[in-house]
């Protein structure tokens, strides 16, 4: 199991389509993935799961990830955090 802290970069936070991107990246590996913040956790390939966080720009998760392609996972989702899940922003 491997845990990272990591910060939402882009201006809307997780609103529905990075949380639906966030969702569909994490289900193409087979590792469990959760994310904790708020003082709770949720399944991170779930969108309601990732939705309900209302995480807003600047908010810092946990993610956690156990599995055979965790640190594959983890890389991957990071990318896509850091990168702003590739939205064009001012």
């Amino acid at each position: 199991m491997i845990k990272e802290k990591v910060t939402i970069k882009n201006s809307s936070g997780l609103h529905a389509r990075p949380s639906a991107q966030l969702v569909k990246l994490a289900s193409k590996f087979k590792s469990d993935f959760y994310i904790h913040s708020y003082g709770y956790r949720v399944n991170g390939k779930s969108i309601l799961g990732v939705m309900t966080l209302a995480a807003e720009s600047g908010a810092e998760l946990e993610l956690e990830l156990e599995g055979p392609d965790e640190e594959q996972a983890l890389k991957a989702i990071k990318e896509a955090i850091d990168n702003k899940f590739g939205m064009d922003e001012e």
